[in-house]
């Protein structure tokens, strides 16, 4: 099937950062300029009350390395953001506490009872660990203090194999959802490694279970396919997770779970695979956020309010031989 003749192209020019500030003069943001004037202030600032104790050499040479320093700091940019912003980061990070604890502090300040005190010397005692999620119900529901939330786990779809007039039918689509949103909604798209070699050795062992030499030898060959492809590139795989929360001051216990049942409503026309994601899911996918290269445990993590217990240790007798 051929793309008809009659149908053009759609071709849209978006322009490459869509919040992008403004300028205001000389190429310069408010932001920018705000700290050049702040800069150009404090210069004047000591030039009107050193300049009759210090020599003018000395205090243009003062000007010229501040100058470079407030250039640098309203122009660079680090990680996406001003430098003025990074740094502020930078600051804050390094003041930071950092040994976190779930448990909470007493009142009386004495560290707790797993904490080996020293001797000599005073120590730092551990922060509280303030995280944004206080539970997550078996359903999905995350909650969040005063709000709740759930997440919905979707595929992608590939524009480019579609016809223009398919194109147009699903961005009309997609932004029909968009228009409909009148809450807070997160979309979080995330590359992830792959662990082939572990599906490469799995295989492998389940080779020697097939009960036909055909059955074994496509299952030893796919298995040195897929070992070949993990030593020779690095295979990752896209994670779309789309999180829901109430509005402020909505009382509904599963608001956030209807949001999600729309969005998998209204993304189904897409092309695309969504459901909203459970607790155990949901756990998973929170893991994973917080560390995307380590693989998932061959087990899985538990699931929410699970109860975890280990068996008793099985004691076994001896017999004594008399003599």
């Amino acid at each position: 099937m051929t793309r008809a003749e009659s149908e053009a192209p759609i071709r849209a020019r978006v322009h490459a950062d869509v919040d992008a500030p403004d300028k205001v003069a000389y190429g310069l943001t408010f932001h920018q300029l705000a700290i050049v004037a702040a800069g150009a202030l404090c210069f004047y600032a000591a030039w009107r009350t050193l300049h009759g104790v210090v020599p003018a050499p000395v205090l243009i040479g003062a000007g010229v390395v501040l100058g470079g320093l407030v250039t640098g700091l309203a122009l660079g940019r680090r990680d996406g953001l001003s430098m003025d912003v990074w740094l502020l980061h930078a600051i804050g990070h390094t003041r930071t506490p950092r040994s976190l604890s779930t448990a909470a502090s007493t009142d009386a300040g004495a560290p707790p009872d797993w904490i080996e005190t020293p001797k000599a010397g005073r120590a730092p005692l551990p922060a509280p660990l303030r995280l944004p999620a206080d539970a997550i119900d078996e359903d999905g529901e995350v909650s969040l203090g005063g709000a709740r939330a759930a997440i919905v786990g979707t595929t992608t779809v590939n524009l480019a194999l579609r016809t223009p007039g398919e194109q147009a039918a699903l961005i009309e689509g997609w932004g029909r959802w968009l228009n409909s949103l009148s809450t807070p909604t997160q979309i979080v798209v995330s590359a992830q490694p792959v662990d082939l070699a572990s599906h490469s050795r799995a295989l492998a062992a389940a080779a020697h279970a097939q009960p036909h030499p055909h059955l074994r030898a496509a299952c030893g060959d796919h298995a040195a396919f897929l070992g070949d492809l993990a030593a020779r590139r690095d295979p990752l795989r896209r994670q779309v997770l789309i999180v829901t929360r109430t509005a402020a001051g909505e009382h509904g216990h599963h608001a956030a779970r209807r949001r999600a049942d729309d969005t998998v409503r209204a993304l189904s026309g897409l092309g695309v695979t969504p459901r909203v994601l459970d607790g155990t899911a949901v756990t998973a996918a929170l893991a994973s956020a917080a560390d995307p290269y380590r693989p998932p445990r061959p087990g899985g993590l538990a699931g929410p309010d699970a109860v975890i217990t280990a068996a008793a240790p099985t004691r076994t007798r001896t017999r004594r031989k008399s003599p």
